[in-house]
């Protein structure tokens, strides 16, 4: 450990010590007192005074630092730096240590004296991590000087000085205060990865900048594209760090014309250890495909070695092989998770094909694309980067250097390639202006923009002037994409709210089945035990009703047991059961009085209530063919994996559409276009065609056309002179 380093101490400010105290306060004083009850308005400062007091004795007196981090030899520089301006961005790759060390060089400069210093994460897993290891450096236990808050956990209390938190937490608390004036610090991490909310944090916080002069904001990245953050909050100063300790060579080996991915890569891998073949290999894919089947082929052509694929939707106990050390040499498959998320120890070589799946959204067609692109160059970088922690490393990128430089400099921001219809929801009921005159550090193009407003408009979120209306306004609080909620909403009241709330929730989270490759025969059979036959919704249900009879009869350990077997996740379970939660506390609704019906005789209803977020996620199959066409002239088929696949029906709806090989609708049901009448009633549109007399009814019928963004619904028969009555 360094030389302990005092911390200053501060008077704490009663308007900076609670948001809730610090707004309140405001506002009675902004009245002149009026209507200011004086014996609660005691009892409140004195509570806020004791909170201050315990925050205070949490500060650590000394603070020590592991003088082998990068980002703490050059301690120095940044503490002049944090003391000298308010704004600051720090870029260092990782492994410098920043996230570790941050808060407690923040600490030195009088952080967390005047309120809490807020340290947000991407991911849940990396706040509550974060947090535990900044508290043992602190020697204290977690929910004490450091505690965390994510979606569903929380440790914190009245002496908490740093609290991490993921971003969605510290955008949340924009609800009930808008100048974030509970904090003194933030510290907004791992900026690089450009997500939607920390996009939204930068924007916002470049506003909060130039009215708060006493907040302190540290933006940190681990790619070097500090300029732009710089520029975005007015030419601050930039600091960068360096994280990798030893020096790599970067090779470049494009393939030969004849050579497939798995020749290359098996060729590279021979290379690397014919020079010295005790070094571990990380080999960057662009997908789980491609994993699968390199997997087979290097586990055969190399016996000796441990090859373990690595991406977001393996089972844990195969993620957790990949971070243990020791044994045989390894050789890791990975996707860009292992580029930032994830560090994988003990890499001296890595092999990086220099393409990745990338998710893109089409205003156009309303399709989310995920397809195999080149990497940015500074995605390259981060992968090269990865073997250069326990020894000199070797970076064999496979293409050319031509390649390498005529790549972008960056990979396109969330922003620029996702829906927006959450963000502008957000913006809408926060009342944080118009989209298009916030501050983003990239604007979204306007096409992003308008298909935002149609698909909130179709939602019922939004009226057709862009004013948000009242079910938008229900849809806004809640916090969960706006077509679950909408789903949630229409849940209340459908007479089957706890089914609708369980699969809004299962909306919201990864699908919890796992298909390893080395068992996918068994686990398909296991999957087969709860499968629906018309509804891709209801084997989730079934699924679910099999979790919940499982964890009535079980213990934790026997539970895993039986998600092993099943080929369940346990972990994305426990997340599907704690949205579910949180959307019944949420939202209000009448329990059911009596014993629930079957689950197919609900089918109609559960169904028309996912109909009201999945509104233009239908389609209509086409004759003959095993495509369906969509909304806008969009076609697709169903995805290999769903029950309806084989047995196809005339009418679907669909959780989601993919671009990947071909345009596949995933989660799929069997819908009758009847019900899109009443669920879609400001969408539908009615024409009457050949109107004629009816002798023996004495009146005009006509037949009248029911459509839906473009589908043509059904016809029937109407009585003309109930609509043209002139004209009949």
């Amino acid at each position: 450990m360094s030389e302990a380093a005092p911390v200053p101490s501060a008077d704490l400010p009663l308007e900076n010590l609670l948001a809730r105290d610090a707004e309140r306060f405001r506002r009675l004083l902004g009245r002149g007192g009026k209507g200011l009850d004086s014996a609660r308005l005691a009892r409140d400062l004195d509570a806020a005074r004791q909170r201050a007091e315990r925050q205070r004795t949490a500060i650590p007196t000394q603070l020590h630092y592991p003088p082998e981090l990068p980002v703490v030899q050059a301690r120095e520089d940044i503490l002049e730096t944090l003391r000298q301006h308010r704004v600051v961005v720090l870029c260092g790759e990782t492994g410098s240590g920043k996230t570790t060390q941050l808060p407690k060089l923040c600490m030195e400069v009088g952080g967390g004296s005047r309120g809490l210093i807020g340290h947000t994460q991407p991911r849940r897993l990396a706040a509550r991590s974060v947090a535990a290891r900044i508290a043992a450096e602190l020697h204290g236990r977690v929910g004490d000087t450091v505690g965390f808050e994510t979606r569903f956990d929380k440790r914190l209390s009245d002496r908490t000085v740093v609290k991490l938190m993921t971003d969605g937490i510290l955008l949340a608390e924009l609800q009930h205060d808008r100048d974030l004036l509970a904090y003194d610090t933030l510290i907004i991490d791992e900026a690089h990865e450009r997500s939607l909310n920390i996009d939204f944090l930068l924007g916002w916080l470049k506003r909060l900048s130039q009215r708060r002069p006493d907040l302190r904001i540290v933006i940190t990245s681990a790619t070097l594209d500090p300029e732009r953050l710089a520029r975005h909050f007015g030419d601050v100063p930039i600091l960068n760090i360096s994280g990798r300790t030893y020096p790599v060579d970067i090779e470049y080996r494009p393939p030969a014309p004849d050579d497939d991915l798995d020749d290359s890569v098996a060729s590279a891998v021979d290379e690397l250890w014919g020079r010295r073949p005790d070094g571990d290999i990380l080999v960057f894919l662009p997908g789980e495909r491609e994993i699968h089947g390199l997997t087979r082929v290097l586990a055969g052509r190399f016996p000796h070695a441990a090859v373990l694929p690595l991406y977001s939707r393996l089972a844990a106990a195969q993620q957790d092989r990949v971070f243990t050390s020791g044994g045989p040499p390894r050789i890791v498959l990975a996707t860009n998770v292992a580029e930032t998320s994830v560090t994988v120890p003990g890499i001296r070589y890595v092999i990086d094909v220099g393409t990745a799946r990338m998710s893109r959204y089409s205003p156009r067609t309303g399709v989310q694309q995920l397809q195999i692109e080149p990497v940015s160059q500074a995605a390259a970088n981060q992968r090269s980067g990865r073997c250069g922690r326990v020894s000199a490393g070797i970076c064999v990128r496979l293409y050319a250097e031509d390649d390498f430089a005529a790549r972008p400099a960056f990979t396109d921001p969330e922003i620029l390639r996702s829906n927006l219809a959450g963000v502008i929801l957000h913006m809408a009921t926060l009342g944080l202006g118009d989209v298009e005159q916030f501050p983003w550090v990239d604007a979204p193009e306007s096409r992003h923009i308008s298909e935002a407003y149609r698909v909130l408009h179709a939602l019922g979120a939004m009226d057709e002037a862009r004013r948000l209306t009242p079910l938008g306004r229900a849809i806004g609080r809640l916090p969960l994409d706006p077509r679950i909620a909408r789903i949630a909403l229409a849940g209340k009241g459908s007479g089957c709210a706890q089914e609708v709330f369980v699969l809004a929730a299962a909306l919201s989270v990864q699908d919890p089945h796992e298909q390893p490759p080395e068992s996918l025969t068994q686990a398909r059979q296991k999957h087969a035990e709860w499968r629906h036959a018309k509804s891709d919704f209801f084997t989730l249900l079934q699924l679910w009703q099999r979790w919940q009879a499982a964890s009535a009869e079980m213990n934790q350990r026997q539970l895993r047991k039986w998600c092993q077997t099943h080929y369940v996740s346990y972990l994305r379970m426990e997340e599907w059961e704690a949205v579910y939660r949180q959307i019944v506390d949420m939202v209000p609704h009448e329990k059911p009085a009596a014993a629930a019906r079957p689950l197919d005789e609900r089918y109609v209803p559960i169904h028309q209530a996912l109909l009201a977020g999945l509104v233009d996620h239908i389609g209509q199959k086409l004759p003959e063919k095993p495509d369906y066409n969509g909304p806008r002239g969009r076609r697709f088929k169903i995805f290999p994996g769903s029950s309806l696949a084989k047995k196809a029906p005339p009418w679907l709806m669909h959780a989601a559409i993919v671009h990947t090989s071909q345009v596949f609708a995933r989660t799929t049901a069997a819908i009758e276009p009847e019900w899109l009448e009443s669920v879609a009633a400001h969408l539908v549109k009615r024409v009457l065609h050949h109107p004629e007399w009816n002798a023996a009814r004495g009146e005009v019928l006509a037949s009248e056309q029911v459509s839906l963004l473009g589908l043509a619904l059904f016809k029937r028969q109407r009585h003309y002179g109930s609509h043209e009555p002139r004209e009949a």
